[in-house]
């Protein structure tokens, strides 16, 4: 017993206890620290989540649109605090500055999207550019539009395609009033119809070539409408709330019904696009193509030369990259509503 006591009072196993004791508490300090900081770092969370579908009953079922519920908060609970939509947590930012370092210093970290039903079925299996994943195909993609569709000198080269839509639009409007009989009522113009039309024609014209004339006699007004309604269509969907989004356990029963009518949209859509992709295609083995290709013509070229992606074809990335040029409601309020 004594030569027990004797060695745990020994000066080194004094030593040793010592040296255990406090390494024991620096590792517990550090930790809760870091805890206290990373604490600090996360934005708040809203109150009033319920349980499983968090926020959503503040949301919706409710005649005040969702952004101004978002601004409610804002005023209440700070220009930056987060939601639950379901199973995910969401960053809601009201203020320019933070928003600002939202896109630029921790762009890498948000610009990601959570899976979507939109973009599984009519985004052509996630390759739709702003709905994939964050990652090389993503980085690639954006590359590609930054310089080949929303540079300067791109939207410099196509401002005369502008112009020769404004000018044929407002000579086809003429057109209709000179034969109008100036001795029966006054000629009636849907002017919403004719802005959306003068703004689908300048898109196609800049990305796949296509224009449609009401004026003409052909089927093009008929296919107008038939884009018209498929964008229309696509803008609409895009924006719907799908309740399998927020809780992917309950997908399977597509109790809205909108993944069946997404299928629909998305057969629709893919046609149109495979027609024109198509047209492209026959166009350059032909050498049709002038100078002045448009942004269909350019994926085709790149992606001819460049492998951007092992699980995308060529036309799926070229289609689904189109998408986003065109992602514009053509019949949306190009004029305020009075």
């Amino acid at each position: 017993m004594d030569s027990v006591h004797q060695y745990v009072t020994t000066p080194v196993t004094v030593t040793l206890f010592v040296f255990l004791v406090t390494l024991s508490f620096l590792i517990t300090w550090r930790s809760r620290s870091a805890s206290k900081t990373n604490t600090c770092k996360e934005a708040p969370e809203a109150p009033h989540a319920w349980p499983i579908i968090g926020h959503l009953h503040l949301l919706g079922g409710s005649e005040v649109p969702a952004h101004k519920t978002l601004g409610s908060m804002a005023d209440k609970y700070g220009p930056i605090f987060t939601i639950r939509i379901g199973v995910h947590r969401v960053l809601v930012v009201s203020n320019s500055a933070i928003a600002k370092e939202c896109y630029t210093t921790n762009d890498k970290f948000l610009a990601s999207r959570p899976p979507s039903t939109f973009s599984k079925i009519v985004g052509y299996n996630d390759a739709m550019f702003g709905l994939a994943q964050y990652g090389p195909y993503w980085v690639d993609l954006r590359k590609i539009i930054i310089s080949e569709l929303l540079s300067s000198r791109r939207l410099e080269l196509l401002k005369h395609t502008r112009d020769f839509e404004i000018d044929t639009s407002i000579k086809e409007l003429y057109k209709v009033w000179t034969k109008h009989d100036k001795t029966k009522a006054p000629l009636l113009v849907d002017m919403k119809q004719w802005f959306g039309d003068l703004t689908l024609n300048v898109i196609l014209r800049m990305v796949v070539g296509k224009r449609y004339s009401a004026s003409n006699s052909s089927g093009d007004e008929t296919e107008a409408r038939r884009c018209q309604k498929i964008m229309s269509d696509v803008f609409r969907l895009m924006g719907t709330f799908i309740i399998g989004d927020a809780l992917p356990y309950l997908s399977w029963l597509d109790i809205q019904g909108y993944k069946k009518e997404m299928k629909n949209t998305a057969k629709e859509l893919d046609l149109i696009f495979q027609g024109w992709l198509e047209e492209r295609k026959r166009k350059r083995q032909s050498e049709e193509v002038n100078q002045e290709q448009v942004f269909m013509d350019i994926l085709l070229s790149i992606l001819e030369h460049t492998k951007i992606s092992s699980e995308y074809d060529n036309d799926t990335i070229n289609k689904a990259t189109c998408l986003v040029a065109l992602e514009q409601d053509p019949t949306s309020e190009a004029l305020p509503h009075q």
